[in-house]
């Protein structure tokens, strides 16, 4: 079965943008969780940018509290320190909440969103202490990863429970050639390929970036994937559907177990 996870980042943008309480990240997880998701994903950042230290307890005594069957997965540089602005940095966010996953990524500080995987091609030995921390915090670990079956490789040796697959390039050609075309048919199995790999050598498999009403059906199909994160087209989608209609929507192209 493949497990939706919601990432809220972008309901916190709108609320920043006012510095106020609304809209609230609590009753956005709330709704999509009476959708029927079983997922709620953030990310926060050393800049506060969206996501805020706060918003992970919440959630966190949230789902604690009244929702334990609902994964909670914070994503994050592992390398994150904490600031004079209020973060704690990652290894005390993933210690404090004891989340379900924390989902590795090899982002900068300043960078807009995640757009490529981890380079593994030398021995990441402070990596690999990382995932040994967060799995001694009772989290299971995500590597954020390009589709690549020698990195998915090395992932696995650096001691990881799964990867996530970095679909943003898959997205791009879709949107660029439908689906049909013979270009975005051998990225679907690319994809699908380095899904099969890592499911193979022992490694469960997640995917997100730009994953959405159009081309996650189609996805889903091709590769078996335990679980997708899905934020900024969601969230966009809600302005049209509303944010529970919209959870069901995608929640309607996610294959039955």
């Amino acid at each position: 079965m493949t497990v939706l996870s919601v990432n809220l980042n972008k309901i916190a943008v709108l609320r920043n943008s006012r510095d106020g309480h609304r809209p609230s990240i609590v009753a956005a997880a709330r709704t999509v969780i009476s959708a029927g998701v079983k997922g709620i994903t953030v990310h926060p950042r050393p800049d506060q940018r969206h996501i805020r230290p706060q918003d992970v307890y919440d959630l966190s005594a949230l789902l604690n509290d009244e929702f334990p069957n609902v994964e909670f997965n914070i994503e994050g540089n592992p390398h994150a320190a904490p600031t004079s602005e209020g973060y704690p940095g990652f290894d005390a966010l993933i210690r404090d909440t004891a989340p379900d996953q924390a989902t590795l990524v090899p982002d900068s500080d300043d960078q807009l969103t995640s757009d490529h995987g981890w380079d593994l091609s030398a021995k990441n030995e402070e990596l690999a202490s990382k995932i040994s921390l967060y799995q001694s915090y009772g989290a299971r670990v995500s590597l954020f990863m390009d589709p690549e079956l020698e990195q998915i490789e090395a992932a696995k040796a650096h001691g990881t429970d799964r990867i996530e697959l970095y679909t943003g390039p898959l997205a791009e050609t879709i949107w660029t050639h439908g689906v049909a075309d013979a270009r975005s048919q051998a990225c679907l199995e690319t994809y699908a390929a380095a899904a099969r790999y890592a499911h193979q050598i022992g490694l469960g498999v997640n995917a997100g970036h730009d994953l959405d009403l159009g081309n996650l059906s189609i996805f889903c199909q091709q590769a078996e994937i335990n679980e997708v994160s899905i934020g900024h087209a969601l969230v966009s989608d809600a302005l049209e559907f509303g944010l529970f209609e919209t959870a069901r929507k995608y929640l309607a192209l996610i294959p039955p177990d």
